[in-house]
Order: C-alpha cells, then structure tokens, then sequence
C-alpha cells in the first residue's frame, strides 16, 4: 500500500479493525484451491500492516509481503515477530517490484491498486506480476469501480473514531479525466490530553476503471481472466457494485 506514511500507518489497524483479515485469508485459500491454485509460495503485493501476510502464514504458506510504505512495514513486521513460517518483506513500490523468483499466487487486495496514478502504472504492475508468477499460477486482486467513485465516494464524507484517534475522512470526484479520479483527504485528530488534539493530514488519489478495460490489461499482459466476483460475494457483480474481485491465471507464450 505504497506511499501510506505518518499518522495514517499508525493508526491504520485501528481505523481497519472491522477488517476481517482471518476470513478474509480463509476465502482467499479456497478461491486458489477452487481454480487449481497453491498458497505454498505467496506474494502478498501492498501489504499493509502486514494483517493478510500474517493470516497466511498461520495457514502453513511461505509468505513474501511487500509495500512501498517503510512505516506500513514497520508495523507489519512488529506484528507477525515469531510467526512460522516467517514472512519476508520487502520495500518496494507495485511498479518497481523485484523478486529473486517466482512464486505460486499473486494477492493484491483492499483497493491497492487503485492507488495507482493511472492504466500505464496498472498495466506494468501486472506485466512485473506476470513475471514473476509461476506459469499457471494465480494472480487475485480487488478494485473498486468507477461506479463507487461516482456514487457513494464523490462529495462524501466519513468519520471514524478509535480511543486512539478521531479520522475524517473527505471525498472529491475530479471532474475531468477517463481514470474516474477521486482526491480523498484524510484528517487525523490525535488526544494528547487535558483536551488538547494534534491534527495530522494526509491525501492520496484513487482511480478506477470498467470491469472491461481491466480484463484487457490482464490479457494483454499475459494473463487468462478465469472469474469475476462482486465484493467477496461468490456471485458475479451486479449492476452498481462498488468492487469487483478479479482471479486470472499467468499463462505462457504457449498459451
């Protein structure tokens, strides 16, 4: 989850904690063993704090979790001290990924790659995760759509508060542009005591992309679509659905 520093990888579990990375990992596992898959070598792309890492790794998976964030991966590695097998992480950004092999699956989930700047920077991460996936191993991602950009982000406001920090979290659609761009701008009020809080802001960018457009950059990044689903559902997206889960297979020059 690239470029997540400051008070947001601080206090990310906090502000994710209804997040349920065990059933999460669960479902994952029995999507890969559904489509003839592995979870023995994972790569788990923009880890995060490391909560999907951890949960595969409890289930007997050699887990390699990378992010773009030094501090996302400084929680991420604080959390999951002790666990066997280990996980290794890397500091990498998506488009700059780099391994020393190749590995079973590919997971990429929680909206990362909307965090991208655009369909270039989505088409090479695909074409590096290509690479470095075995021939017929599995890449499984989520994204969300532009029809929640639309929707249900644009003009929105959310607040959520932890006993740690109070986060408000703003959405602006951009008005121009293919890429369904929104600007979210994130405030965080921190207690420090004696009714004093210390504000932090940070804002990123998301983009989002026709289920269609998606499924060309997998093909022509060497990638067969094998399902679409709506949000973790199991049934294929209706009309307006906010994120769509996406399980392609790496196939070779030979098909």
């Amino acid at each position: 989850m690239a470029g997540y520093e400051g008070a947001f990888a601080r206090y990310y579990d906090s502000l994710t904690a209804d997040v349920d990375y065990r059933g999460r990992g669960r479902y994952l596992k029995e999507l890969v063993e559904k489509h003839g898959g592995r979870l023995r070598l994972v790569l788990d792309l923009a880890c995060g704090t490391g909560s999907l890492a951890l949960e595969l790794a409890r289930q007997g998976a050699e887990v390699i979790a990378v992010d773009g964030s030094q501090e996302m991966l400084a929680q991420a590695m604080s959390k999951s001290a002790g666990v066997t097998p280990p996980v290794l992480y890397l500091c990498q950004g998506m488009e700059e990924l780099d391994l020393y092999g190749t590995v079973d699956t590919t997971l990429c989930v929680l909206d990362s790659l909307n965090h991208l700047p655009g369909k270039d920077a989505i088409r090479e991460v695909f074409r590096r995760v290509h690479l470095f996936t075995e021939p017929g191993g599995l890449f499984l991602f989520d994204m969300n759509t532009p029809e929640k950009h639309r929707s249900r982000l644009d003009g929105s406001t959310f607040v959520r508060e932890t006993e740690e920090v109070c986060c408000i979290w703003q959405n602006t659609l951009e008005p121009e542009g293919e890429d369904n761009g929104i600007t979210i701008d994130l405030d965080f009020f921190v207690w420090e005591g004696e009714d004093r809080y210390r504000r932090y802001s940070e804002s990123f960018r998301e983009v989002a992309f026709p289920q269609g457009e998606i499924a060309a950059l997998l093909e022509e990044t060497g990638f067969r679509l094998l399902e679409v689903q709506g949000d973790y559902t199991g049934a294929p997206p209706v009309p307006g659905e906010e994120r769509i889960l996406y399980i392609a297979r790496r196939i070779s020059q030979n098909g």
